[in-house]
């Protein structure tokens, strides 16, 4: 008795994902974006990268819906973002808010990643309720 013969590649995968082209996409318009202090470039770069990765993953099937993953990954940015303006900032809560009026490259740099995390984290919270998954 002969054994059947090991599937190729084509025979595993019954269709190629398109979301690694949209985290390259996103990665390289945010990353663009956080350097030239193009903000609604960075923010939408930001929002496609984080959304893809939420997707790929749950398209892996490693979690069942990806809104939980887009919250938490939204938090990740304003944590990061955060951070950034941290370094350029001595100083508790109001010395954030003066940084926010006084704002150098590297604090708006900052600035613009945690607003855009916390716009995700809250469409991860809010768009499960209005698409009623």
């Amino acid at each position: 008795m002969e054994a059947e013969p090991e599937p190729g590649i084509s025979e595993r995968y019954e269709k190629a994902s398109a979301w690694p082209l949209v985290v390259v996409f996103g990665l390289v318009l945010s990353e663009i974006g956080i350097l030239f202090n193009l903000y609604p470039v960075s923010v939408a770069g930001l929002i496609m990268f984080v959304g893809s990765v939420a997707g790929i993953v749950h398209e892996a099937g490693y979690v069942v819906r990806p809104w939980r993953l887009l919250s938490g990954l939204g938090v990740a940015l304003v944590v990061v973002g955060m951070l950034i303006v941290s370094t350029q900032v001595d100083g508790g809560v109001s010395a954030y808010l003066s940084q926010a009026a006084v704002a150098n490259q590297i604090s708006q740099r900052g600035f613009t990643i945690g607003a855009t995390g916390a716009v995700v984290a809250v469409a991860g919270v809010v768009l499960p309720r209005v698409l009623n998954q």
